[in-house]
């Protein structure tokens, strides 16, 4: 029976798998077919990567802009979390849907299933499935076909750190794999994208946590071995989402754009700003529209600023250009090392929803040559054993790669499979 799993080490940088931090990685690596210049989308945050992971596509094609977004509810744009509880209900209202797309589980739902294990944040975990096709298990809500809720033992109780990553994964082996059996399963932990924005890349706290990842990978990849042992076809794909550098300076665009005119106050409807870490979103109102370029070119100005990307612009980086969203700002960044080594400084943007955003810590969400370097590697499913690619990849490949092993169409998304040889 053909089978595909999933494994994402949640903001695993490709540069940290080494065999004395990730011996099971590295080992596993050795077997595998590895896809050495993977990279996320833009932004390159959970909740977003999450989407296009689940439909193969960008975030202007799916339409989950970022971990926050700004909507017009019909009094003008309101900025928003998507990992608050009602987003999705929210986006619903305004849009008329959730993601533009189809995911995973609505194409698999009658051909084999899909069954997510989740310990990130709920938004990332329920943009997998976001219309409630399949299972998605959270520590905050559990949710089968159509919504109804998973309660009692069946519920997914674990704590929000590498034991619960582990106590997850024991749980997924068990019964996804070895009984339940999807077309498609897919176990996402929290570390060491948890660790990292609390502590200092490199410290020993952040090297534990990659330790339990890569532990728990193994596991997994183990107990796949044994099922095709028995005849079975799975394929499994390990990787992450994302990378880490370290926060730097923080800007405040939003005071920026307020003392240089453009805003009338913080919380003005008219001009909002949308931090996603390292980078940001600036949203525009219709009648603020004739201000992009001036707004562009101010943006381009400022200390901490990198790239600015307005109006037509978006569309290269993978987002829309017709919509509310007017500018992206990727935040300046250089190769200045932690005091443990690790290379990748950003300055970041002030965010209103965040509790994690640090000095020295760790933070995604934009361009940076180190945080657009998550790993990816194929074991299974055809795929030529100690083998690597530098063809370019990125997270909208894995989609169509899952439903090409599972003799599935893959038609209308950004991605393609990956080569097999």
């Amino acid at each position: 029976m053909k089978r595909a799993v999933l494994v994402i080490c949640d903001g695993l940088r490709a540069d940290m798998i080494r065999p004395e931090w990730t011996p099971n990685l590295c080992r596993l690596g050795a077997t595998a077919r590895q896809f050495i210049k993977h990279r996320s989308v833009f932004p390159s945050t959970t909740r977003t990567t999450s989407a296009s992971i689940a439909t193969g596509c960008h975030p202007g094609q799916h339409g989950l802009e970022g971990n926050a977004v700004a909507l017009d509810e019909g009094n003008g744009l309101v900025p928003l979390s998507v990992g608050a509880p009602d987003f999705r209900d929210r986006l619903k209202a305004a849009t008329g849907r959730t993601l533009r797309v189809p995911t995973m589980a609505e194409r698999l739902k009658d051909a084999g299933g899909s069954i997510v294990y989740s310990n990130v944040s709920p938004g990332a975990a329920h943009f997998q499935d976001p219309d409630n096709h399949g299972y998605v298990y959270h520590r905050a809500g559990s949710f089968g076909p159509g919504g109804q809720p998973i309660v009692g033992d069946d519920h997914l109780n674990v704590t929000h750190d590498a034991e619960g990553d582990t106590a997850m994964t024991e749980r997924f082996c068990q019964e996804v794999l070895g009984n339940r059996k999807p077309a498609f399963a897919v176990l996402w932990q929290c570390e060491p994208d948890h660790s990292q924005h609390s502590h200092v890349l490199g410290s020993p706290a952040h090297l534990a946590a990659i330790a339990a990842a890569d532990a728990n990978a193994g596991t997994v990849a183990e107990a796949v071995d044994k099922l095709n042992t028995t005849g079975e076809d799975i394929l499994l794909l390990i990787g992450s989402d994302h990378g880490h550098e370290t926060v730097g300076d923080i800007v405040d665009l939003d005071a920026k754009l307020v003392a240089a005119g453009f805003k009338a106050h913080t919380d003005s409807s008219d001009v909002v700003v949308a931090s996603q870490g390292f980078s940001a979103f600036v949203y525009l109102a219709d009648n603020q529209r004739h201000k992009i370029a001036d707004i562009a070119v101010y943006l381009e100005s400022l200390d901490g600023v990198g790239d600015v990307y307005a109006g037509a612009d978006l569309e290269s980086i993978g987002q829309r250009s017709d919509g509310a969203l007017a500018i992206a700002v990727d935040a300046a960044k250089s190769d200045t090392e932690t005091a443990y080594g690790i290379p990748g400084i950003s300055a970041a943007f002030a965010n209103r929803f965040s509790m994690t955003l640090e000095t020295g810590k760790g933070e995604h969400g934009g361009l940076g040559k180190y945080e657009q370097n998550p790993f990816l590697m194929a074991i299974g499913g055809g795929f030529a054993p100690g083998s690597q690619t530098d063809q370019e990849t990125s997270a909208v490949d894995i989609a169509p790669t899952v439903l090409r092993h599972l003799d599935r169409p893959g038609d209308g998304m950004d991605g393609a499979a990956l080569s097999r040889q």
